[in-house]
């Protein structure tokens, strides 16, 4: 049992708000804890800013303590307000239960649940049975409205709406610790920063129901240096799922973050040593980019496993000419040779294979001079590629500097 997880935790950023540090400290650094995150059902994968609750997870996991995750099935069809300023989708409820089980697989892979050390449950088993009448006698007379209504989680969504539906949202989220707490002796909550008011409040239920001290902690809400919230690119999410976002593009991800968030990145999402962490990130000029591969390279490895992590590389390193490899993970599209024999555009090709989203969009790049085909940049609108064009890995597409793309030829 290691005895320093939360200076671990604390020295990677991995920490915004303790209820008692003295008393969390203590805790973590006797015998096993048992502590737990939630994760909703909202889509069919998580993403990237996931990963900041599950790396923590992992860490106090290999100190030797318990995590559950939640599965919010019951919690999913109300809707989490915090940090929203309009309603979430609704979403039926074949729809949540279907999430749910893709986000706990997802979840295994990093956490792997045995049932005893590593638990997955689904708030949905007990929430969905509740008795409205006695949730409100025996549960809902402990909440203060005013109280409820100061929390961070409910003031953005105040200024446009705050339905009922969604205000009861606290009191399910506390009534999950308390369940936990009974029923596994749950002693830790931990969730992102804006969760915060609603982790207190499970404490809180915790004291007046049983009269037992529980403690909480959040996780920094991360945004990337260009202000880009933590997972998002202006493409759209950066999932976890290697079908809705190929390893070599999650790959991509990290190895284009913003130099400044490079130190910052290796910390939180690898379990490199600190040290070996400060060198990295005290690279200069240009050498800092072999900081940027590392962080790629370990992050793609924990999420999509070490053969994919070296695929991803490789084909990184055939693709910008970094070294020898080959370009099979590189995203890649099939097009019919008898499409060549006219000559085709690369401006539809470009938009075809969605590396740009519209004709428009293809021209501005090609006018910034940001188009090229096997690394030969397009000067003109007119040039079409033909079969003089096809390379024994195909046709190499590259949107600017870092977007690639590769066409397949079929006959």
């Amino acid at each position: 049992m290691s005895e320093d997880v939360f200076d671990v935790l604390q020295k990677r950023g991995l920490i915004a708000h303790v209820s008692d540090e003295a008393a969390v400290r203590s805790m973590l650094s006797g015998g096993c804890v048992t502590f737990y995150v939630g994760f909703d059902g909202t889509a069919t994968s998580l993403h990237a800013g996931s990963l900041v609750p599950i790396m923590a997870m992992k860490h106090l996991q290999r100190a030797g303590h318990r995590p559950i995750a939640i599965i919010g099935g019951g919690t999913t069809m109300v809707g989490d307000p915090s940090g929203k300023t309009d309603m979430r989708k609704m979403l039926i409820e074949e729809d949540i239960r279907a999430n749910g089980l893709l986000i706990q697989a997802q979840l295994d892979k990093y956490l792997h649940f045995d049932g005893k050390n590593s638990l997955a449950v689904n708030n949905a088993d007990w929430l969905l049975k509740l008795n409205y009448i006695t949730f409100l006698r025996e549960i809902g007379r402990h909440f203060s409205v005013n109280r409820m209504l100061a929390s961070e989680a409910y003031k953005q969504r105040m200024e446009k709406g705050l339905t009922f539906l969604e205000f009861n949202y606290q009191l399910l989220q506390a009534y999950d610790y308390l369940h936990l707490y009974r029923e596994y002796g749950c002693t830790l909550q931990m969730g992102g920063d804006d969760q915060w008011g609603n982790i207190l409040a499970g404490v809180d239920l915790i004291r007046r129901e049983e009269g037992a001290k529980v403690e909480a902690m959040t996780f920094p809400l991360l945004t990337a240096s260009s202000g880009a919230k933590m997972g998002k690119t202006a493409k759209g999410a950066i999932w976890l799922d290697g079908d809705k976002l190929s390893p070599y593009d999650f790959y991509q991800y990290w190895v284009n973050c913003d130099d400044s968030d490079a130190g910052k990145f290796l910390r939180i999402f690898t379990f490199l040593p600190l040290d070996e962490i400060s060198d990295l990130e005290n690279l200069l000029g240009s050498d800092i980019r072999r900081a940027k591969q590392r962080l790629a390279y370990e992050a793609t490895a924990i999420t999509h496993g070490k053969a994919a992590a070296d695929e991803a590389r490789t084909s990184a390193e055939a693709a910008f000419g970094e070294g020898a490899g080959d370009l099979e993970a590189i995203p890649s599209t099939d097009v019919a040779g008898a499409r060549l024999q006219q000559g085709l555009s690369p401006l539809d090709l470009f938009v075809e294979v969605g590396l740009v989203s519209s004709r428009g969009e293809a021209k501005r790049l090609q006018k910034q001079g940001g188009m090229y085909v096997n690394d030969r940049r397009i000067d003109s609108l007119d040039v079409l590629l033909t079969k003089a064009d096809v390379t024994p890995g195909g046709i190499l597409l590259r949107a600017g500097k870092k977007k690639y793309h590769r066409v397949q030829i079929r006959n």
